[in-house]
This record gives C-alpha cells, structure tokens and sequence, in this order.
C-alpha cells in the first residue's frame, strides 16, 4: 500500500510539472491575444423585440475561446449561473466529440507519451520510435475514453449534465471550492442536484478498460491509483475553467500597457 501511495504521488506530480511547464511555455503566446467579450448574460424581457423569444439562452453558443492556454479544450465550460436549458443526448456527444478530438487533447497525450517513456512507467512497450508509438496511443485512449465517459455516455445514461457551469464572482478560495465540488455535485437534466456518477463513475470505468492496453499495470491498486489521479487532473481542469478568463484579463491588459 505504500509504495503504490508513493508511486501515486509521483505520477501526480509528474504530470503536474508536465503539465505547468505547457502552460508556461504557451503563456507569453496568449497575452499577446486581444480580450475576448465577457460571457453572455441572459437577456432582459422588457427590451426584447417583437417575436424575439425570451427563453432563448445566449449560452447555448460554446465559449469563444476554445481552449485554455491555448492547449487545453474548453468545450464544456457554461459561462453562467443564469438558469438554462437542459441538453439532449446528441449535444452530450458533441461536447465529447469536439474534447476528444481537438487538437490540444492530441498535444497533451503527445506529452503524456513523451514524459511516460522517459520514466519507463511501461517497460513492454520498450523505448525507440515503436516504443513511444504505443505510449502515444495509450495515452490518447486515456483521454478519448475518459471525454466519452464522462461527457457523453454516463451523462446520457443518468440524464446529468456533463457541462461545468462557472461562478465567476465571489472570492477566490470560494470559487476554487466551487469548481473543486463539481466533481463530485453536479446538476441533472431536471434541474435538480445530485452526486457526480458521471464523473466519478465515468473516470473508474476509464480506469478498468485501461488494463486492456496497460500489460504492466493490471492491479485493482493500478486502476485505483490511475482513477485518482485522473480526478486530480479533472480538478485542476475545473479550477483553470473557472479561473482562466480572469488570468486572460490579465496577460491582455499587461499586454496592452506594454504596447504603450
């Protein structure tokens, strides 16, 4: 048990670093990007025109931005606590599909493959250009899998919202415990609340169909440790949804006072 606590604390931090160190180097790209609208609020009854329908939600439209720190996808983020509309099946796909395949989910497994040979996490999959070929691929599927889990099947099976709904107002320590809770709290198609299955359940799912391709780890204490480092990635996820238009306030207005 210690030592598969152990070997967990250093996956994390692993990808941690890997990961800080990619927002680190795109950073200086994205402060020089101009600043993007604040998000959509609902629209005021009183000033709607003739035949303007006053349910239609100015959200359904997907972020402007795509992507955090231009890497990371963005595709199920709700800019806004405003009551909204439930969302079919399909559209529960959609925003699988459109994770699963942008190209920042291909940068990151690139990474996660790259960091994964270097440490040997698995040695049948040996080293060379063949070797990091099956480390890409495994970490690919480790996304894919986890995006159709989480966002689209487990959702559409037990009618929950798979999108991260943002605060945005209020202190910093009580949004990062706002966004932290969505991972285990989230809303229904009814509106109604209830623990996160999707997420939870989605992520252990992912975790077991991983020791299909995963030779050297096929231990109830591998797939546990790959469940809760994958939950520790959905939460620093959900923290930089919830922070990141606020970091690129920032980069913008440092940007514009150095064009002065």
């Amino acid at each position: 048990m210690a030592a598969e606590v152990q070997r967990l604390y250093g996956d994390c931090m692993r990808h941690s670093i890997l990961l800080a160190s990619c927002l680190v180097c795109v950073s200086p790209l994205m402060a020089q990007q101009p600043l993007l609208p604040e998000p959509a609020t609902l629209p005021d009854p009183a000033t709607l025109q003739p035949g303007t329908d006053a349910n239609a939600h100015p959200a359904d439209e997907k972020p402007e931005n795509k992507r955090i720190f231009g890497i990371i996808p963005n595709y199920r983020t709700y800019p806004t606590l405003a009551e909204e509309k439930p969302i079919s099946a399909n559209e529960k796909f959609k925003i699988a599909i459109e994770d699963a395949f942008d190209r920042g989910s291909f940068i990151m497994a690139a990474a996660f493959a790259g960091e994964g040979q270097l440490n040997k996490d698995n040695p049948s999959f040996g080293q060379g250009v063949a070797g990091y070929a099956r480390y890409l691929g495994t970490a690919y599927a480790d996304i894919a899998i986890g995006d159709f889990m989480t966002e689209a099947i487990y959702p559409a099976l037990l009618h929950q919202d798979p999108r991260y709904f943002r605060r945005g107002t209020g202190s910093g320590p009580s949004r990062a415990w706002y966004a932290v809770r969505q991972l285990f709290w989230t809303r229904m198609d009814s509106g109604k609340y209830q623990f996160n299955y999707s997420e939870v359940g989605g992520n252990a799912t992912a975790a077991a169909i991983a020791n299909l391709y995963y030779p050297d780890n096929r231990t109830a204490g591998a797939a546990a440790s790959k469940l809760a480092m994958q939950l520790g990635i959905d939460a620093v996820g959900n923290l930089m949804k919830e922070f990141w238009p606020d970091l690129e306030k920032k980069f913008s207005h440092k940007s514009k006072a150095e064009k002065r």
